[in-house]
């Protein structure tokens, strides 16, 4: 086992690592920025390090310093959290060259499921459904527009090395074909330094549904079952919720098996994430694999009681699953919604600033991970979420009961926050009774004056 871990992160899932850490018995490094000194993963480590000024360029995604940091400290392993370095093949290779664990899959893995066009390939030649799309990158507009026109309007265009909805424009007909290309290569560009694009099928009013999967050094694959991530705003999760209610048992069984084989696939090992859209029908198509921890994490965590932190600890340090299939059981129901510091009246307008008061809601069922306290200032260079807020009862009803109260109770002063806009949607009749697609926000700000 593993004596000492360097958490190249910040925030919440810094603090998550941390926690599972000490839990473990293993102490931890923490890296920091001077924005975020006084923050309390920095607090909480056994050890910290400053690798750098608050731009994330200038210090989370200095991939040089961090290795710098884990050997100054001497640490056995490194774990990436989500966003950042977690799914930079080339920082895997560079903790692999130096003999330091990066926790997750290898990095040759990282970079086949992280070429959204290449990780199509990989699933597609073990039968997981794919959406009908180009094979590859498209090199120009005229190649793009043709597999466009093949495959039928709506599509929708890709970027090969994209993420959160960054690089991907929704094209209905040919006449807008040419100005989304060029905004999709230009964004894509700007956001991951590669404008290569692809073109696939739009499914219109889909579900997003992931599928958890752990898988250790030996090949063995499970997966944990699903999560329904189909409340977005501009592609970006807002509410998570497991299980789906869209899902029957056989579906369910189906796209089980289906992630496992996509995980296989590749050669993954460690905690990873495939993700799908599910059709009106019930049909569902491969979309992409995040090779990490996902923010989400923790709804699975609750309906499964298995704690995924360190379930990837063990396997990094080369422990057999002591998981097998059928062990795998979801019982009740957990439904996440993120906290962000933004104004939701504002058209979602950044919010930092200090937080001059703070008090948490508790209570049976109710898991807040966070990491703002009183007088803490929210720094203006990274992501807005602040917090999450995971709500668990007995059945899906119970749940959103108790997600409802708590974050009546959950009060954050000095900024603005989606607490209101959150509780609005767990009180909205249609998602309370029937879930929600992709469209459902879309949706939801058309029939309500709220937040305009």
């Amino acid at each position: 086992m593993f004596q000492k871990i360097l958490i190249a992160n910040r925030g919440e899932i810094a603090l998550r690592v941390i926690r599972a850490c000490h839990e473990l018995g293993i102490k931890t490094v923490a890296v920091y920025s001077e924005a975020d000194e006084q923050s309390l993963h920095v607090q909480l480590a056994d050890g910290a390090i400053c690798i750098g000024s608050a731009p994330s360029a200038d210090s989370y995604l200095r991939a040089e310093r961090i290795i710098s940091a884990a050997e100054v400290t001497n640490v056995d392993a490194i774990h990436p959290g989500y966003g950042f370095l977690a799914e930079k093949s080339e920082f895997a290779e560079q903790c692999e060259s130096c003999k330091i664990k990066f926790i997750g899959p290898k990095s040759d893995v990282i970079q086949c499921m992280g070429d959204k066009a290449l990780a199509r390939e990989t699933v597609k030649k073990v039968k997981v459904p794919i959406i009908p799309g180009s094979e590859g990158a498209l090199n120009n507009e005229h190649e793009a527009l043709k597999v466009a026109q093949e495959i039928g309007f709506p599509v929708i265009i890709k970027a090969v090395a994209g993420g959160g909805g960054k690089g991907m424009r929704q094209v209905h007909n040919a006449m807008t074909f040419s100005r989304e290309f060029a905004s999709a290569r230009n964004e894509a560009e700007k956001a991951f330094g590669n404008g290569q694009v692809y073109v696939e099928k739009l499914i219109e009013e889909p579900r997003h549904i992931e599928f958890q999967i752990l898988a250790d050094k030996n090949g063995k694959t499970i997966h944990l079952g699903e999560r329904d991530c189909s409340v977005q705003r501009r592609h970006q999760k807002l509410i998570e919720e497991a299980p789906s209610t869209f899902l029957t048992p056989d579906l369910r069984k189906k796209m089980g098996r289906a992630a496992v084989k996509a995980a296989e696939a590749c050669g993954y090992e460690n905690a990873g994430t495939i993700e799908f859209l599910v059709d009106k029908k019930g049909n569902f198509y491969f979309i992409e694999m995040n090779t990490r921890i996902q923010v989400e994490h923790g709804v699975t965590e609750e309906v499964t009681g298995i704690d995924l932190i360190k379930q990837q600890i063990l396997i990094a340090a080369g422990e057999p699953l002591s998981l097998d299939q059928k062990d795998i059981k979801m019982k009740g129901a957990a439904i996440e919604c993120r906290i962000n510091a933004e104004d939701p009246s504002n058209n979602f307008a950044p919010c930092p600033g200090e937080i001059t008061h703070c008090y948490t809601p508790g209570g049976y069922g109710i898991r807040i991970d966070s990491h703002i306290y009183n007088g803490y200032r929210i720094p203006p260079y990274y992501d807005s979420m602040i917090s999450k807020i995971i709500a668990f009862g007995e059945d899906r009803q119970s749940a959103l009961n108790r997600m409802n109260r708590a974050l009546s109770e959950y009060i954050i002063r000095g900024i603005k926050t989606t607490i209101p806009f959150s509780r609005a949607i767990v009180q909205d009749s249609i998602f309370c009774q029937q879930g929600a697609t992709t469209a459902y926000i879309e949706d939801f700000f058309n029939r309500t004056s709220l937040f305009k």
